[in-house]
């Protein structure tokens, strides 16, 4: 029994010994051998080094939707101690990984703390404000940063930011487009925004009344600038593309403030990613430039600022708008952290934190003299994607191969913001991929019409930037041509849905809830008022038809509508039922949306849309509490189809009532 025990309880010496030996370090080392640091792999790489940075950046690109910046010189909280001579060979094993088949990306050099910055700033003024970055100090971490990014087989494979520029009128908007995208200074005159306006009066006046686009690339090698090569254009839109690997595309709104309407429909209906706000220097924030920043925070944009005109504004004017732009951006309404771009290396930190933290770069800039634009350009190259970009349907490998509609797809979502007539083509719109996925060939539904249907119709054409393509992914801007489609059926605000997303042709509506909070009214809102609301592409006058706390839950019985408040001021929050005036409208739950009329603002969130049964009762329980306005409205809409259906011969002198 005793032996069974000790056979049972027995210790196996052989095992302890490998263990002893193990911890010792006079066992098998390959077994445990510990993984290279990163300063040898990248210096001294095998094999298995270039594999292991071939896994890192493929999945770091993945994660960063084809683009990613990489730094090295600090390895687990210890500095890698990085000489010249290293630089270059780190250089050397980057570009080596990213030229392997499952990354296919070149290789950028954004910043060197160990060098002095090289950023080209055209010729500097006397009172210079960017500073050179100075050489890193004894003991410090020298960091190098670089840009990894991926080459795009086909021109739909390519990367695409959107920027809506906008401030207040005379702040040089299109001046600043005119340089980047072209590439010369301007001259003092306004020689560089000639290529930029579209209509007569805006050459003349020198002030953009319409929203205009122009773009800007980067190429496949070194990120350099594409840019038409002179004001005439000799290089086309497609040119630019085939040759690129990112496309900024810049939206020129206008300034103006009679052209607000314009402006508002161009930062709702075309989805930017980003706004840059433009400040000249001897102005200030002033006039729509403030509207302009209040409108980008209720949307939800990411905003960063371009001071413009540092060459001809005294420096004690120049401290003054800086402060005062600082004011407002630390307000309370904005609770933003500026943060001023002066060298490479801020631009590196302001473009990695933009988006994920509350910091708003703000770059000084000069259009005559050069200053700052450089800065700006890197800190547009390396601007991430947006959350709603295109990269979560686009084809993670370098693979051609495109994505197949499937369950894992998003339906279809097109927002038309533009329609032309082309001769032997037909009917082309321009607009924006909210969802999902377009092909050549594609059954869609395209709707709502001015009585709320929805006709099929089929893509006959897809191209982007000018550039014939077969397929458009979510977050591009393309334009469609549509078969047997004429002009006059199309409007501004329609969307095409994908016709096997839905066997029956969608419902548009007419009323819907939102949960809006007033951000100024100089008296107050109650039922009955009217006011021109924008929810995405589309822009139609609203009017409000009750109005309930924000607590109130979805229910529409009589009890609810008794709860509604009586009117609303100046930042209250509450639940609006509204109705469109003229026809239906496709919306959809969760789209943002902005009212406003003079000087009322207010923004929202959809969070009900009424059916046609729903619509008739809440219409009837509408009538039957406090609100007399939709007795009248049923009545002039009676009148007026009294009138249509009357004989054709009889004349209609009489004219419809109209609400006050």
């Amino acid at each position: 029994m005793a032996d069974n025990l000790k056979a049972k309880y027995a210790v196996d010496t052989s095992l302890f010994d490998a263990l002893v030996e193990q911890a010792s370090g006079t066992g098998n080392e390959s077994a445990v051998a510990e993984p290279r640091a990163l300063k040898q792999r990248l210096l001294t790489p095998d094999d298995a080094d270039m594999l292991f940075l071939t896994d890192t950046l493929a999945r770091r690109l993945t994660e960063g939707h084809g683009e990613v910046v990489f730094e090295a010189g600090v390895d687990n909280g210890t500095s890698m101690d990085l000489s010249d001579d290293d630089i270059k060979t780190v250089t050397a094993t980057l570009t080596a990984a990213a030229d392997r088949p499952l990354v296919n990306a070149f290789v950028q050099l954004l910043y060197d703390s160990g060098a002095d910055d090289t950023q080209p700033e055209g010729k500097k003024h006397a009172r210079a404000i960017v500073e050179k970055t100075k050489p890193v100090s004894n003991g410090a971490a020298r960091i190098v940063s670089y840009l990894v990014r991926r080459r795009p087989q086909r021109i739909e494979d390519m990367l695409e930011v959107r920027v809506a520029v906008v401030g207040n009128v005379d702040a040089g908007k299109s001046t600043m487009l005119g340089v980047l995208t072209q590439g010369a200074l301007d001259d003092g005159r306004g020689l560089a925004r000639l290529a930029l306006f579209k209509h007569k009066h805006e050459v003349d006046t020198g002030r953009t009344s319409s929203v205009g686009m122009e773009i800007l690339g980067f190429n496949k090698i070194d990120g350099a600038a594409v840019r038409h090569t002179d004001i005439h254009r000799k290089v086309g839109w497609d040119a630019v593309c085939q040759r690129s690997s990112k496309i900024v595309t810049f939206l020129d709104l206008a300034g103006h403030e009679k052209y607000l309407k314009t402006t508002v429909y161009g930062m709702a209906g075309s989805a930017p990613d980003y706004v840059m706000l433009m400040v000249a220097a001897n102005a200030g924030v002033v006039g729509m430039a403030k509207e302009h920043l209040g409108l980008a925070l209720a949307l939800g944009i990411p905003v960063f600022v371009v001071v413009t005109k540092i060459d001809m504004c005294p420096p004690h004017v120049l401290d003054a708008t800086l402060k005062q732009l600082s004011r407002i951006l630390r307000s309370s309404g904005c609770r933003k952290l500026p943060v001023a771009v002066s060298d490479r290396k801020s631009v590196v930190m302001a473009a990695s934190r933009f988006v994920g933290q509350r910091v708003c770069p703000v770059f000084q800039v000069s259009n005559v003299t050069g200053e700052g634009v450089g800065l700006l350009q890197t800190f547009l190259n390396i601007l991430p994607l947006a959350s709603c970009s295109a990269a979560s349907l686009m084809p993670k490998s370098p693979t051609p191969a495109s994505p197949i509609a499937g369950e894992d797809e998003a339906p279809l979502r097109y927002d038309i913001n533009e329609i032309f007539a082309v001769p032997y083509v037909g009917t082309v719109v321009s607009g924006h991929l909210s969802s999902g996925s377009v092909r050549v060939g594609d059954m869609v539904w395209l709707g709502p019409d001015y009585n709320g249907n929805f006709v099929a119709t089929q893509v006959r054409g897809i191209h982007r930037k000018r550039a014939e393509v077969e397929c458009g992914y979510q977050g591009q801007s393309v334009s469609l041509a549509l078969r047997k489609i004429s002009r006059s059926q199309v409007r501004k605000g329609m969307v095409l849905l994908r016709k096997d997303d839905h066997e029956v042709p969608p419902i548009a509506t007419c009323t819907f809830e939102a949960e809006v909070v007033v951000l100024y009214h100089s008296t107050t809102i109650t039922s009955r008022y009217q006011a021109m609301l924008h929810c995405g592409p589309v822009r139609q006058t609203a009017q409000v038809l009750c109005i309930r706390p924000a607590d109130t839950d979805e229910s529409t019985d009589q009890t609810a509508l008794d709860k509604q408040r009586n009117a609303l001021r100046t930042g209250d929050r509450a639940r609006v039922l509204f109705q469109f005036i003229r026809h239906p409208e496709y919306i959809t739950l969760g789209s943002r949306l902005v009212f406003r009329e003079g000087r009322t603002k207010g923004v929202g969130k959809v969070v009900r849309v009424l059916s046609a049964s729903e619509e008739r009762n809440v219409m009837k329980q509408v009538k039957n509490g406090t609100m007399v306005v939709d007795q009248r409205i049923d009545a002039v809409q009676a009148e007026t189809i009294q009138l249509k259906t009357s004989d054709p011969a009889e004349p209609k002198t009489r004219k419809v009532p109209t609400l006050s």
